[in-house]
């Protein structure tokens, strides 16, 4: 059980029996009364956000999450498609549970499944993924000025903020988490 101090950032914890991930977290003491948590929390199931304020003696339980590794197979408009790496079970999952991480994946790519109650809630990439450049414009003559930077189009389809001297068919490696440029692989 956890106290409402042990509402930590990324605590993932049950709340009327819903999973939700901690965001946020502040805690205010109180003279004599204890403390006040206040926690910015994200429903596991589907994806919103809301700020709640714990206090006293309040208990909660942890949410079983379990982890699988799990290959991804392909993706359609709405849908992407995995395979459990032990069983080969073939499952799909809303390409609104995985925000932009389909955005990140290659076909056969070997990310983590997060389940609650066998319900597939999240799909956790690797921090840093490396992706080839197909699409990106020419540098014009002039622009060299420090921090410059073009769009390009990686083979995921995906859009990203690159320096002016990335060219196509580079690698580059992107932070899964908000989609930035992090160096030109060698």
């Amino acid at each position: 059980m956890y106290g409402i101090t042990d509402l930590k950032k990324d605590t993932v914890f049950l709340l009327d029996e819903v999973p939700y991930r901690v965001t946020e977290y502040s805690q205010k003491v109180v003279g004599r009364g204890g403390s006040i948590v206040n926690v910015k929390i994200k429903n596991l199931l589907d994806g919103s956000s809301q700020s709640k304020a714990f206090k006293g003696q309040e208990k909660f339980e942890p949410a079983e999450i379990n982890i699988k590794k799990v290959q991804f197979l392909y993706s359609d408009d709405s849908t992407c498609f995995f395979m459990d790496e032990q069983t080969y079970d073939q499952f799909e999952v809303s390409k609104d549970i995985l925000g932009n991480s389909n955005k990140f994946m290659k076909e056969s790519d070997t990310v983590k499944a997060h389940l609650f109650e066998g319900r597939v809630i999240n799909i956790e990439l690797p921090l840093k993924i490396p992706l080839q450049v197909t699409e990106t414009p020419d540098v014009v003559r002039g622009d060299t000025q420090s921090t410059v930077l073009k769009e390009a189009v990686l083979e995921t389809g995906a859009k990203v903020q690159v320096p002016i001297f990335i060219k196509n068919d580079d690698t580059i490696v992107v932070d899964t988490r908000d989609g930035s440029y992090v160096e030109r692989q060698k």
